[in-house]
This record gives C-alpha cells, sequence and structure tokens, in this order.
C-alpha cells in the first residue's frame, strides 16, 4: 500500500537522524567518563578509544529503542499536523491499522536489540572488564609515571620517580617503599635505571640510601650506596578471577538461577520487551495541538521513555533484592505498560472520553 510505504521510509529518515545524533551524544559523554577513569588508574590511557567503543556498543540497544520511540512520535506528530491523518481516518481506516507499517518496519530493530541484549552485550562488558583487570595487573614498572606515586600489583611496594629519559627506562629522583616479612625498606636513589637479565626485570638504583625499619620494634637502619638491585615484579597474565553477571552468557545465568543472574536475565529481556511496548506507546499518544505545537509530544515521549527505563532498573534491584521474582517484574511492568498502551489506543480508536459526572437537577428548582 502506497501510504504504508511512505510512512515507512519517513520513520526510516527519521529514525536514522535521531540514531545518529544519540550515538554521538552518548560516544561524547563516554569519551568524557572514560577519560576522567583513565587519570584515575582505572584504564590504560591508551585503551580509551577501545573502552569508549565497547560502552556505546552496550549502550545501542537503549539508543535503538528510543530512537525508535521518538522516531514513531515525530512521524505521526507530523502526520496529525500536515492533516494527513485527517484523510487517513476520513478514509474509514482507524489509529490501529497504523500497527501494521510500524511494526513491519520496527521488527528488524526488534531483532537487533534481541542479538545485542542476549550475545553482543556480555561480550562488550567482558572485554571492559578485561581491559580493566590487565591494566590492574600490569608489572611494577608500567605503574611508574613521573611525579606520580604508583602502588604495585600486589599493594607491598610504592615507586615515585621525579622524572623519567625518553627511552622510559631510566629516571631521575627515584623513591621506592617496600614492605615485606616485618620490614618497611624506605630507599631513594639519584638515578634509577630498568635493566633485563635471565628473564626478569631489575631496578638498579646509583647513589642513594636505604632505611631498613622493623615494625614490630624501633629498630632501623640506615646505610647508603653506590649501587643497589632491586628486583621488579612482572606482568601477571592470570585471567580475570571475578565474572560481573553483565559478562556472564545465557547459559551461565540460567545453571545458577539465583536472584542476581535472574535480575540481569530480565534486564535483557525487558530491553527486548520494552522496545515492543513503545512502539504501541508512541502510538497511543501521538497526536497535535496547535497551541501547544510538537514540542509537547516529543518532551512526553522523552519524559515517558525515561521513567520506563529507571523502573527497568529499579525492578532489577528488586528481583536482585529478593522483593520480586523475574517473572512478576516482566509481567508488572512490561505487561502493565502494553495494557496501558493497548487501552489508550482503544480509547483513541473508539472515541472514548471521559466525562464528569453531574447531578441532575431536581424539579421545581430553578
Amino acid at each position: 500500500m502506497l501510504f504504508h510505504s511512505s510512512v515507512r521510509k519517513e520513520l526510516a529518515r527519521t529514525f536514522g537522524a535521531t540514531l545518529v545524533v544519540l550515538v554521538t551524544v552518548v560516544m561524547t559523554t563516554t569519551v568524557i567518563r572514560t577519560l576522567s577513569e583513565a587519570t584515575r588508574g582505572v584504564f590504560n590511557p591508551s585503551d580509551v578509544l577501545i573502552v569508549m567503543g565497547y560502552t556505546v556498543l552496550s549502550q545501542l540497544p537503549t539508543i535503538l529503542s528510543l530512537s525508535l520511540f521518538i522516531g514513531i512520535v515525530s512521524v505521526l506528530t507530523r502526520m496529525y499536523r500536515d492533516s494527513e491523518m485527517v484523510i487517513w481516518l476520513g478514509s474509514g481506516q482507524g489509529i490501529a491499522a497504523l500497527l501494521r507499517p510500524l511494526l513491519r518496519f520496527a521488527w528488524p530493530i526488534f531483532v537487533v536489540i534481541s542479538v545485542l541484549a542476549f550475545v553482543v552485550l556480555p561480550w562488550a562488558f567482558g572485554r571492559i572488564e578485561d581491559l580493566r583487570d590487565q591494566y590492574e595487573k600490569r608489572g611494577d614498572i608500567a605503574r611508574v609515571e613521573p611525579g606520580q606515586f604508583q602502588e604495585s600489583a600486589n599493594g607491598d611496594r610504592v615507586f615515585f620517580i621525579d622524572k623519567d629519559s625518553q627511552d622510559k627506562q631510566a629516571g631521575l629522583h627515584v623513591f621506592l617503599v617496600t614492605r615485606e616479612a616485618g620490614v618497611q625498606t624506605i630507599t631513594s636513589a639519584e638515578r634509577g635505571t630498568v635493566k633485563s637479565a635471565d628473564g626478569s626485570k631489575y631496578l638498579v638504583l646509583e647513589n642513594g640510601q636505604r632505611l631498613e625499619k622493623r615494625l614490630d620494634s624501633e629498630d632501623s637502619v640506615l646505610s647508603g650506596f653506590a649501587r643497589y638491585t632491586v628486583r621488579l615484579g612482572p606482568d601477571s597474565p592470570s585471567a580475570r578471577n571475578f565474572s560481573p553477571t553483565s559478562t556472564m552468557t545465557v547459559l551461565q545465568l540460567l545453571a545458577q538461577p539465583n536472584p542476581f543472574h535472574m535480575a540481569e536475565l530480565a534486564w535483557r529481556a525487558g530491553l527486548c520487551l520494552a522496545a515492543v511496548n513503545l512502539v504501541f506507546l508512541g502510538l497511543a499518544v501521538s497526536g497535535f495541538n496547535p497551541r501547544v505545537g510538537r514540542v509537547r509530544n516529543l518532551v512526553f515521549a522523552f519524559l515517558a521513555f525515561v521513567v520506563y527505563f529507571n523502573l527497568l532498573v529499579m525492578g532489577k534491584n528488586w528481583i536482585e533484592a529478593g522483593q520480586i521474582s523475574a517473572l512478576g517484574q516482566l509481567a508488572a511492568l512490561h505487561g502493565g505498560v502494553f495494557a496501558l498502551s493497548l487501552l489508550w489506543l482503544t480509547a483513541r480508536q473508539k472515541h472514548w472520553s471521559l466525562r464528569v459526572w453531574r447531578p441532575a437537577p431536581v424539579k421545581g428548582l430553578a
């Protein structure tokens, strides 16, 4: 049908433009947040763009749902404003008849959101956690930054250098604090150089002092040296020993159906169900009032989306706390929104309206 085809084409243009804008906004905020985390030592600064890509990928289900919702509301509001809906309704078609072109346009988006929610999201979150874990387990020399105190991977050493050389293998004014076997050692030197021998890395200090102090007594020993060698900790090749629920596959979550795993499954399923409900809700709320313009519908659409997804987050927390079951949350939230959307759509289809009841006048009283 020509009308259905024109609706789908306009939806595609509006959806694409909205998607580009939202992805740009999310990328900008993600870069700022990732750079902040990198400066705090959470990620390797060289991995900022990689982390940003995985983060944006993990946010795509929400972005696609919001783009679809805004696209539907914008297109239908434009049709009401330009009186195209008057022609459509005057031809004997109801509002519910628009569900066919809307669902025909939206079903590929539903498939993409489902694949992202159940397959891509745990993989993306897993890669982010791997990058975080690898940077946390990096070797001692990789942690040293000029002008900053850095702690070793196992927490038993603190390094500081005033400035380093161009090859990153030597530094000036080196300060080193170690604690092992009940002895705290404070070492300072004018220069430090990294050397490799027997498959290990060593820090060779020159022209410095070394203070040893036992933690269980007040005894201390101060000595000077012209050359002193300290073995550096290697990079840890071990795999990540902790897997958040967001990084687990569906089969892993179903293998241990505890509240945290069921909450994660409900969240992923909720992303798919929310996209479907937003199509019905967008059709129900669309309209145009010349006195307030089209902005009102877009503002309402955004607020409805924010409330809906905040309820998704709250529902996940309730499931984790054991206050509600996963099926109960899915039925109450998504089933409730679906029922409300159908009721609203039916009311507009049947032209129902709220009438204020007024008591009938009593005879004989003017």
